[in-house]
């Protein structure tokens, strides 16, 4: 090939990346002004009055009316306490029963291993919505309909969580195992003390996805719960929409913000090691 010939296929090369990452950045920016633009809608819409909120007017004040408004006509303090202990509970349960579970698939050979562990991954592969009506009624032959514990039970166990910890756990040398055991380690220990460390990421990783599913989940809480003790936030924001005198959305700007504020903040102040927990736990 000429000096020419090999130049011209260079610069077509060049041109081919040069013109991918400007149409890649073309899409990212694309995807980021259909994320904030109804950001930026409900913010100035929570800031402002009613009158205001619907005409762009820079000039307009703004306010924390109705963020007052929205905490006054629903019992928020009781919402967030619920949700907090419903987010928490299920984490912790989904964090312990994962880890036994991923442990024994990893480490251990025992007659229908396979098959059970194919189950699990058919659970990744089955709705939750398909399940509602027979969680529903599991939860009402125990006695827990309307309560926190029947909001949690069902999502307890987490196949997404085996499967990340078992395929984690796989990659770890089992000299490990052995030089734990010498030093008298027993199975629970070398689990705690070789394993969770190890997958420190992973565990961030499914806490980030576990959190933000359960804070934003809303229609298996709604079907569950009777009453205000018993609502998280996603539930309790319903009430805005169901006032008589019409639909106010500065009201329901503002429950918004205040509902989806602590995911958001968490984000802003932890975004890389977010970022980080993914990307060392090998999620795409």
């Amino acid at each position: 090939m000429s000096a020419a010939a090999l130049f011209s296929t260079r610069n077509r090369a060049a041109a081919t990346i040069y013109a991918t990452s400007w149409l890649d950045t073309v899409a990212a920016w694309l995807l980021a002004l259909l994320w904030i633009l109804p950001l930026a809608y409900a913010v100035w819409t929570a800031f402002h009055p009613a009158d205001v909120s619907t005409r762009l007017d820079l000039s307009a004040p703004w306010t924390l009316q109705n963020f007052r408004h929205a905490w006054e006509a629903a019992p928020f303090a009781r919402y967030f306490l619920n949700t907090m202990i419903l987010v928490a509970l299920i984490l912790a349960a989904q964090l312990v029963l994962s880890t036994l579970a991923a442990f024994a698939f990893a480490r251990y050979r025992f007659r229908g291993s396979n098959v059970a562990f194919a189950l699990v991954l058919v659970q990744l592969m089955i709705m939750p919505d398909i399940l509602l009506v027979a969680n529903y009624q599991t939860m009402s032959q125990l006695g827990a309909v309307d309560t926190l514990l029947g909001i949690g039970l069902p999502y307890f166990a987490s196949a997404f969580a085996i499967f990340l910890l078992r395929q984690t756990f796989m990659g770890i040398p089992r000299e490990l195992d052995e030089a734990a055991r010498v030093e008298g380690a027993s199975t629970l220990q070398i689990l705690w003390r070789v394993y969770v460390p190890l997958a420190k990421p992973v565990y961030t990783a499914f806490a980030l996805v576990s959190v933000s599913f359960h804070w934003n989940n809303f229609l298996w809480p709604l079907i569950i719960t009777n009453s205000v003790e018993s609502r998280p936030l996603t539930v309790g924001l319903q009430v805005f929409s169901s006032v008589e005198s019409g639909v106010e959305w500065s009201t329901i700007c503002a429950a918004t913000l205040m509902t989806s504020g602590p995911l958001l903040l968490a984000f802003l102040l932890f975004q890389r090691q977010f970022v980080q927990s993914f990307m060392r736990a090998g999620i795409k």
